[in-house]
């Protein structure tokens, strides 16, 4: 069944079919962002990497956070 979708849509040829592009986007501004203030905050070498780190998983903590505040 997947040859046939191939076949038709073109799918394993593209890498991506635009769905989800705008959530790539607002998310790679959102780690530059981040990732400017971690490391402009940062006092050495060692926080600025961890600045870096957390402006990776930044969105996780958030979710993580508002979902601990919501549950109480």
């Amino acid at each position: 069944m997947n040859e046939e979708c191939c076949k038709k849509e073109d799918c394993c040829k593209s890498k991506s079919n635009g769905c989800g592009a705008a959530g790539c986007g607002t998310y790679g501004l959102a780690f530059i962002g981040a990732l400017v203030y971690f490391i402009q905050n940062a006092g050495s070498f060692t926080q600025g990497l961890v600045g870096f780190f957390k402006a990776l998983v930044w969105p996780a903590i958030l979710v993580y956070e508002l979902l601990k505040f919501l549950i109480k």
